[in-house]
């Protein structure tokens, strides 16, 4: 465990703490009190050591790690197991102390850090789910590929399993590349013998148009995404989230987003919490350790009806009690203001 997570010990906190404030200069050129939100600790931790006040820290991860915390930063954790974690200071030492308690008024619960338009939007999104779910259209399954390229293995099972069913317009298969064109040239080489299913949408406008028009309408295919740009890249995973039936990903920092998900196998342990989270609250499978399971679930999730619903029923609930809020929370926190919808 200390050797694969240095971060999660407080040693380690320490280092990350002093090479942060490289960044001091950067912002001890704002104003102290500027309200300051970052979605990553190195850049909490840079801003404090610059001299800012009033900053929150987003926690991107479910499972307690102590370089999340920088002292003088508000902390807003996603879920009540992170919070107690991180409370509690649990597993923070490498020789397993147990810990001084993180004072109650460093952190925060918020609920799922999720974007304004995904949660603005549930009922209807659900809804059009249901919708297509009664009128029998082809299953809409969407899966996103890193850079890295850790799981072609899996991907590419994924393909395999798919193509007979989206030639039966059982499914529609969409795979957002992001800005990876090595995994492009990859993919090309795997469905080399499929080319006349393939539909590529490689400018933000063609992805917005195309995904604009089969809103109320039957999408039929396989869609293969790719931009060249990191904001395209990564935006397109949220336009299309919301006219997708199922998301397929590693429990990361999507485990969070109000949408039916296949939770592949973890990439990184820490992972794991996020499934454990995704699961528990409704809107998700459980982690798929393996191919089989990961194919398994496709099929449950396209034959069959009744976990669809589950999770679109789950995710209503959830967001009436305010699990996807933490986004608005943050903003309240940073500003001292109560975030108008």
């Amino acid at each position: 465990m200390t050797s694969t997570w240095p971060w999660r010990f407080l040693k380690t906190e320490v280092k990350d703490y002093k090479m942060s404030e490289l960044f001091n200069n950067l912002y001890g050129a704002l104003p102290s009190d500027m309200p300051t939100l970052t979605s990553h600790m190195w850049t909490a931790m840079g801003a404090v050591a610059g001299g800012m006040t009033n900053v929150v820290d987003m926690m991107f991860d479910n499972w307690p790690m102590a370089f999340q915390l920088t002292e003088g930063a508000k902390h807003a954790v996603q879920s009540p197991s992170g919070y107690y974690g991180f409370r509690a200071m649990r597993g923070f030492d490498d020789k397993g102390k147990v810990l001084k308690p993180t004072p109650a008024n460093a952190l925060f619960f918020t609920g799922h850090h999720v974007d304004h338009e995904l949660v603005e939007n549930i009922e209807v999104d659900c809804a059009d789910r249901i919708s297509r779910m009664n009128a029998k259209e082809p299953r809409r399954f969407l899966v996103t590929m890193g850079g890295a390229g850790a799981q072609r293995e899996l991907f590419k099972a994924i393909i395999e399993h798919a193509i007979p069913m989206i030639e039966k317009d059982q499914i529609a298969l969409f795979i957002n590349l992001g800005d990876h064109k090595d995994n492009w040239v990859w993919l090309q080489e795997q469905l080399a013998q499929h080319k006349e299913l393939i539909n590529t949408h490689f400018t933000w406008e063609d992805t917005k148009e195309f995904t604009d028009s089969i809103r109320k309408k039957p999408a039929h295919g396989l869609h293969i995404f790719l931009h060249d740009n990191t904001f395209h890249a990564v935006y397109a995973t949220n336009y299309l989230m919301r006219v997708m039936d199922v998301m397929i990903t590693k429990p990361s920092e999507l485990a969070f987003y109000p949408v039916p998900k296949i939770f592949n196998a973890r990439v990184g342990g820490h992972e794991m919490w996020g499934a454990i989270r995704g699961a528990e609250i409704g809107d998700s499978t459980v982690e798929t350790r393996t191919i089989p399971q990961t194919l398994q679930a496709i099929d449950l999730l396209t034959e069959a009806d009744d976990l669809l619903a589950m999770f679109c029923d789950c995710i209503v609930k959830n967001k009436s009690i305010g699990i996807y809020d933490g986004a608005y929370k943050s903003i309240e926190l940073a500003t001292g203001k109560k975030f108008k919808r």
